[in-house]
């Protein structure tokens, strides 16, 4: 059974009205199917799609990133990597259930794949925590990516999480610090890591795996310091105000594009990725294999500098750079021409409004 959101009720009468066509029963009996009709009707459906889709606003994508068809974590391990071998347990205290890891095969090269799950139905979600780890979840990831890099396995990971479990029992077994520490050991990798949200990246419960090389998103996934409802009750008091909320957040992928937060958007098929899941998963692949091939050249030093980098220039234009020959231990920040004379006019903007106006009284001297 498809599920619709609020704004695809069009689309849903007449998918309705096409399954009937199909149908060869009708009301005096067995009947011919209109096959012209049904095409007729698919047309004017991909066109509403492609109008709707085309104009959806923030909250609205937030939604599409939400739906509960919309392909998960489990669907792209099963489709895009063989040999997949699930490896469990942090060493420490258990095994989380909202992320699968393990060690998997993608044209014929290793990778590990971590992959934040929220389940496919009530009861998988349930079991699943609905995507939201607990401290043994990003400490098993730890522990794994300590095992890639030992080896030099590049990373994959797939963020699909509202964000991480903020229960007594997580926080009793050290939340923050299990997600601080995710975040330190995605950083020193020096092997190259690749992220994919693929959903709803919420939060330091995605920002813990998605400290990469290459952040990529879905065309109509999010990626935010906090869920828009979240956002618009600390603002306002008032949960109803998430649209408002969501648009100013700037948390979709084409404004994190522009922004340099994240590196690369996918195209979803029309309607969305849960729509055709097998074209999503093949535009996924074909990402990952790019991606992956921009790294084989580059040494450990480079790919940890690149990634360094990567973080430290996000609003700033001209990103870091290693100051001189001698120094490789730190980057230094280049300043791009442009700002360099801008605040140079800005900071002396007087003294240019006084030569201008004698320039121009000298002008008008000569010309009268």
């Amino acid at each position: 059974m498809k599920n619709y959101l609020e704004f695809e009720k069009e689309i849903k009468t007449l998918e309705d009205e096409i399954d009937n066509l199909k149908s060869p029963f009708g009301n005096e009996g067995i009947s011919e199917v209109d096959t012209n009709k049904i095409k007729k009707t698919q047309e004017e459906i991909n066109d509403k799609l492609k109008n709707i889709y085309s104009n959806l606003n923030s909250w609205q994508k937030t939604l599409v990133a939400r739906h509960e068809d919309r392909p998960r974590a489990n669907f792209y391990i099963k489709k895009i990597f063989s040999n997949f071998t699930a490896l469990s347990g942090d060493r420490y205290f258990g095994d989380d259930k909202s992320v699968t890891a393990g060690f998997g095969l993608i044209d014929n090269k290793s990778v590990l794949v971590i992959g934040q799950e929220k389940g496919e139905d009530l009861n998988s979600r349930i079991e699943k925590n609905f995507g939201m780890m607990r401290p043994e979840g990003y400490r098993k990831c730890i522990r794994l990516m300590q095992l890639a890099n030992r080896f030099q396995i590049p990373v994959i990971t797939f963020v699909d999480t509202p964000g991480a479990y903020p229960g007594i029992g997580a926080e009793q077994r050290g939340q923050a610090s299990a997600i601080a520490n995710s975040i330190e050991c995605c950083m020193s990798l020096t092997v190259p890591n690749i992220s994919i949200i693929i959903g709803e990246g919420g939060s330091g419960g995605a920002i813990a795996l998605a400290s990469s090389n290459k952040v990529i998103m879905l065309e109509n996934s999010i990626y935010s310091v906090i869920s828009p409802e979240g956002c618009a009750s600390i603002l306002w008091r008032d949960q109803s105000k998430s649209l408002e909320a969501a648009e100013a957040m700037k948390l979709t992928a084409k404004d994190l594009l522009k922004f340099g937060v994240i590196d690369e958007i996918i195209n979803e098929p029309l309607g969305g990725a849960h729509r055709d899941t097998d074209i999503t998963a093949q535009e996924v692949k074909h990402s990952i294999i790019k991606n992956l091939k921009f790294f084989e050249n580059m040494s450990k030093n480079e790919i940890y500098d690149h990634r360094k980098s990567k973080f430290l220039k996000i609003g700033r234009d001209g990103g870091f750079i290693k100051p001189s020959e001698f120094d490789q231990s730190k980057l230094g920040y280049s300043e791009p021409s442009i700002q360099i004379l801008t605040r140079h006019i800005k900071k002396n903007k007087y003294i240019y409004y006084g030569i201008g106006l004698t320039v121009l009284s000298a002008l008008v001297y000569f010309v009268y």
